[in-house]
């Protein structure tokens, strides 16, 4: 699959088959993330593959009670390593960085077949003491992973127009 077709065909997926994901393709989908862009290759980041049920089903209870998480075969949490640097711009460099390395296994992802939906409702104490993740690091997300068991429709899309402009801002 092309990438023009991974990104206008991905579609947030809350319903899973009953099929686990092949260990080859768990580590494609991290490889992605291992090679994702980092602000200065800082690379701050550390991610947790759960692929325990139990453990799955509390992660959707501290996920805002989104039960369809439970059903996916895997989550994959993203943590900053480090979550104190501000880059020029006023950005937290964690959040921008979890947050391309993210974007980056969920399309390997959906070119594998696989679907995902980002969560960013969850209670990160509660998802810590669950993972015994330690204080100093952030939960930035998490996504469930799996077979599609559905086919969701696209969502409308504003047009080019009414979100770019050239050489200044215009609306």
């Amino acid at each position: 699959m092309d990438f023009e077709k991974i990104v206008k065909t991905r579609r947030s997926i809350r319903k899973y088959l009953n099929k686990d994901i092949e260990p080859e393709k768990i580590n494609l989908i991290l490889e992605a993330g291992r090679f994702a862009p980092s602000a200065k290759n800082s690379q701050n980041w550390h991610f947790i593959v759960v692929n325990d049920k139990k453990i799955i089903f509390e992660i959707a209870k501290a996920s805002s009670n989104q039960m369809f998480i439970s059903e996916a075969p895997i989550v994959i949490v993203a943590c900053a390593t480090e979550n104190e640097r501000v880059m020029q711009c006023g950005q937290y460099a964690y959040t921008v960085n979890l947050s391309i390395a993210m974007t980056f296994m969920i399309c390997q992802a959906w070119e594998l077949g696989i679907g995902s939906c980002w969560i960013g409702a969850f209670d990160e104490s509660m998802i810590k003491k669950i993972l015994k993740i330690p204080e100093k690091i952030k939960v930035v997300s998490l996504s469930p992973f799996g077979y599609p068991a559905e086919e969701p429709t696209a969502r409308m899309r504003k047009d080019i127009n009414e979100i770019v402009s050239y050489n200044e801002y215009k609306v």
